[in-house]
């Protein structure tokens, strides 16, 4: 799963929320890592949207425009999940492999 995709699924486990919210929502859980332009944002939704890992909450006209809001699907809770375990493996492999370098407290000699 690329970053992109991880922290929007991530920005809509909690709650659904409209593009700008899912936008600011990334840039908050990735620390600043990651800025979703409009143009990658709603492809995206659109492919997450097709793929069944998210689905249209609800729409609101604002200001006379159509904020449309997104919330994870099931099925995008469980690839979140099988996801955020993947990564918890490979950090701790990760983790085990830097524990083994010498000099390292608890690592080899």
């Amino acid at each position: 799963m690329q970053k992109p995709t991880f922290f929007i699924l991530t920005a809509l486990a909690a709650r659904p929320l409209h593009g700008y919210g899912i936008v600011q929502s990334v840039v908050d859980l990735s620390g600043g890592e990651l800025t979703l332009r409009p143009g990658t944002l709603y492809g995206a939704l659109d492919r997450l949207d097709q793929q069944g890992l998210i689905e249209i909450d609800r729409e609101e006209a604002v200001d006379g425009r159509l904020r449309r809001y997104y919330r994870l699907s099931d099925s995008g809770a469980a690839a979140l999940a099988e996801e955020a375990g993947r990564l918890r493996r490979h950090a701790a492999v990760a983790d085990h492999q830097l524990g083994l370098r010498p000099g390292v407290a608890g690592g080899a000699a």
